[in-house]
């Protein structure tokens, strides 16, 4: 029998948007389609406030209590396939890897081939299996598929659970290069729990509930609507430089699940959107990169410290703010 996914949704208080209940779903839920939310309605898998839900285009209301019962597919073999790796390290216990933007880091839903680990398992044949040895093996820490970026890998479980450690104990060092909009302060930490939002599963958010975050940053450049910031992570939340970066009040940019793609702080004035725009276009992703990463080996005890550029869509935009910001306005 399949594996079932339990997700209770609430309707919140003063909503008036009578969305049909596929997809108010579809928009909340993780990996949900419409037609795959369709199907669980038609399998009575749904329960509205208690009563089973026979209508997919069932209006939603305020108050509403939402109870969904997904069956998970099963994992599919991961196989291994031929990919183009910019690597950065690599000896017979683990490996660094340059990450494009773009490129999913293991299988999940919606990505079960195409992935940074079907490109390892055919560089390696075997890597670690203290995670998941399934879908996520030698994977100690993940990127989003658009952040670019440092990537460390285990080849084996006794690597893994010595540099599992190290992140626990906040020794190994990531940085990571973002533009934002605005100007924050020239350096400062922000300490904010992280949770998933409770109005859309496929986003996270600020929670009171949430789990502990903390992220230290500092400007490195002033453009005239953006900054280049470098963070620091000094714990692992899911999306959390993104979701940090917006509670702060500068999203990163280009990010489309948190604000980045809305003009802001100058850029939306007459004289200035269409050059702003243009950059958005540039760089269809948000503006992050993991920068630097360091940690000491597992079983040499030698300090590694390694350091990976932008890639060209982000060092391009860079160049062209650099610019812009030494031209007056059109708007004086």
């Amino acid at each position: 029998m399949a594996e079932v996914r339990r997700v209770v949704l609430e309707v919140p208080a003063g909503y008036r948007e009578r969305e049909r209940l596929d997809l108010y779903i579809a928009r909340r839920l993780e990996h949900a389609t419409r037609s795959r939310v369709q199907a669980a309605i038609a399998a009575g898998l749904v329960r509205v406030s208690g009563e089973l839900a026979t209508r997919a285009g069932y209006r939603v209301r305020a108050g509403d209590r939402i109870e969904v019962m997904i069956p998970k597919p099963p994992p599919p073999e991961v196989r291994p396939e031929p990919m183009e790796l910019d690597i950065r390290y690599e000896d017979a216990y683990l490996l660094v890897l340059n990450k494009p933007p773009g490129v999913v880091v293991h299988p999940a839903f919606g990505h079960w081939s195409g992935t940074l680990v079907n490109g390892l398992l055919a560089h390696v044949g075997r890597l670690s299996g203290l995670n998941d040895p399934v879908l996520r093996p030698g994977i100690v820490h993940r990127l989003d598929k658009d952040t670019s970026g440092l990537l460390l890998v285990a080849k084996d479980e006794g690597t893994h659970a010595n540099l599992a450690r190290q992140f626990q104990l906040r020794t190994l060092e990531r940085r990571y290069w973002a533009l934002v909009w605005g100007h924050p302060e020239p350096e400062g930490e922000i300490s904010a729990p992280i949770g998933r939002d409770p109005r859309d599963r496929k986003r996270m958010a600020v929670l009171a509930s949430g789990k502990p975050a903390v992220t230290r940053y500092r400007v490195l450049e002033r453009y005239e609507a953006l900054s280049l910031l470098e963070l620091r992570l000094l714990t692992g939340r899911t999306h959390q430089i993104r979701v940090h970066c917006a509670w702060l009040g500068h999203p990163v940019f280009g990010d489309p699940v948190y604000g980045g793609r809305t003009l802001r702080y100058g850029a939306e004035r007459a004289g200035r959107r269409a050059a702003y725009q243009a950059l958005l276009e540039r760089l269809p992703r948000q503006a992050l990169h993991a920068r630097t990463l360091g940690f000491r080996h597992p079983v040499t005890g030698q300090w590694l410290q390694f350091a990976a550029d932008p890639p060209e869509d982000m060092a391009e935009v860079m160049e062209l703010l650099r610019r812009m910001s030494h031209v007056p306005s059109e708007d004086h």
